[in-house]
């Protein structure tokens, strides 16, 4: 409250504009503007025409929108065996079912990390930071053994189980936690409040931060993996839209190594731009509604 008298006392009002802040918004608007131009060449590609697709040099900006593309997408998904929707359901239900249980464990194990005490606490957390050295690729042939040890080949909890350890997110929960007062959980267990009524009423409003980052990076490793559909599952009906998409641009690829940019090959190259930008949007909205939130996680604020 102190701070907040003070800055409006020079004129630093975050809420009112004033000149002093010009300085500012010379710097910060180019930067936003030149972030903003991958999204836009997004946008703007998925509303090109085909001739305006194949255009060199290519152009920013479309000069007549069409939904073409959108209608050639679906199209091309009700020529097949499997529609475009099917895809969609299914990333969509792993993808909710993998942020709820990643959030779920997360939560869980960060306060049994943070708070509690018993034997090989910190061998468990060692354990959880040397994990965060391997990239995917390097655990790919491990985790495929432990995916056919659990039964889950041609099975739809093939694109859940492996996901639900984010290592990023269980230390990055655990540092937040660990910034609750000890003194607090011990008085609502005095007064007989169990573990779990701790975690949900104390320790859950007071991470939120931590909470909407991690729920950003199991969204984004779940909508847009691809590992479940090209490893472990043989069965279409069951695979995700992401790789519905690397099918559409392994064939616009293919029509443009052999040359023939004509008919069909050139319309998969306009629905391929229509799928990236559906494929794009979620991420997009998720991290919009949610960057307030990230921001007070990357500057660590914790409690107030």
């Amino acid at each position: 409250m102190r701070r907040k008298n003070r800055m409006k006392a020079f004129g630093l009002d975050p809420r009112r504009f004033d000149r002093t802040q010009i300085k500012f918004y010379s710097y910060l608007l180019p930067i936003a503007a030149l972030m903003a131009l991958p999204i836009l060449f997004i946008v703007f590609n998925a509303f090109k025409p085909l001739d305006e697709l194949l255009v060199y040099p290519p152009r920013f900006v479309t000069t007549r929108p069409t939904l073409d593309n959108f209608r050639a997408l679906t199209s091309t998904s009700a020529e097949k065996a499997i529609p475009m929707s099917r895809y969609l359901f299914n990333s969509i239900l792993s993808t909710a079912i993998v942020m709820a249980a990643t959030l779920l464990i997360t939560v869980a194990a960060a306060y049994c990390l943070s708070k509690k005490r018993y034997k090989l606490k910190n061998t468990f957390f060692a354990i959880n930071e040397a994990a965060l050295m391997f990239v995917p690729v390097a655990v790919s042939i491990p985790r495929y053994m432990v995916v056919f040890g659990l039964g889950l080949i041609d099975s739809f909890l093939a694109h859940i189980v492996p996901l639900l350890a984010i290592p990023v997110g269980l230390f990055l929960v655990k540092q937040f936690i660990d910034q609750l007062p000890d003194s607090m959980i011990d008085a609502a267990q005095i007064d007989g409040a169990s573990d779990y009524r701790v975690l949900w009423k104390i320790v859950v409003p007071n991470i939120i931060p931590a909470l909407s980052t991690v729920a950003i990076l199991a969204f984004q490793a779940s909508w847009n993996s691809l590992e479940a559909s090209n490893l472990y599952i043989n069965n279409e009906a069951i695979r995700s839209f992401s790789f519905y998409m690397t099918t559409l641009a392994a064939a616009g690829n293919q029509s443009v190594m052999s040359g023939q940019l004509h008919g069909n090959a050139i319309a998969g190259l306009g629905v391929q731009a229509a799928a990236t930008l559906i494929m794009f949007l979620p991420n997009l909205c998720l991290f919009v509604l949610l960057q307030a939130r990230v921001m007070n996680t990357m500057s660590h604020s914790g409690m107030k």
